[in-house]
């Protein structure tokens, strides 16, 4: 299962015009500080910074380890890939990828984001549908929309469709280079 990292950047956003100068620089940064794990392919759109190994072998725990330390970071998370941007990908990636996290708890929601607004199924409907999924698949679950124990998040976007469990927080900031 291929696996990419998103990261979420913070007052970047509210740069305007500038934004882009901004958005370089901080992929400048995270290329210099994971260029010694492999090679990356590194691109943002809709707010969200892509963090994609080219091959298999990267350490992603360590690419992690790395990019949480780069400034203009607000939030990351792993995520995996799937291999359509389609609900029967979606609900067959999702319990594979997500194995581990949930069988270790006893509680859960589903939060989805479709950025992409041709996906032909809305937001609540794809929680529905993939915690219909994961009910079925981990049957000592219960949905816990208030306070669950783990947040499972779908996230359909321009380029694909992405499954993720934990948002780790960031170093924050501005990217280092611009002030």
């Amino acid at each position: 299962m291929k696996e990419i990292i998103l990261l979420k950047d913070g007052e970047i956003v509210l740069k305007g015009l500038n934004r882009r100068t901004f958005e370089d620089v901080l992929k400048k940064n995270i290329r210099h500080a994971i260029s010694h794990l492999g090679s990356f392919e590194i691109k943002s759109a809709q707010s969200i910074i892509y963090v994609k190994p080219l091959s298999d072998d990267i350490d992603l725990d360590e690419a992690c380890l790395k990019i949480s330390r780069v400034f203009g970071i607000v939030s990351y998370s792993r995520a995996a890939i799937c291999e359509e941007k389609t609900l029967e990908s979606i609900i067959a990636t999702a319990p594979v990828y997500l194995e581990k996290e949930l069988k270790t708890v006893k509680t859960f929601k589903v939060e989805a984001k479709r950025a992409d607004k041709t996906f032909p199924l809305t937001s609540p409907e794809i929680c529905r549908e993939v915690g219909g999924a994961l009910l079925k698949a981990f049957t000592h679950l219960r949905v816990d929309v208030h306070n669950p124990d783990r947040t499972v998040y779908v996230e359909v976007r321009d380029f694909a469709a992405y499954i993720r469990c934990e948002q780790l927080k960031g170093a924050g900031g501005l990217p280092v280079g611009t002030a």
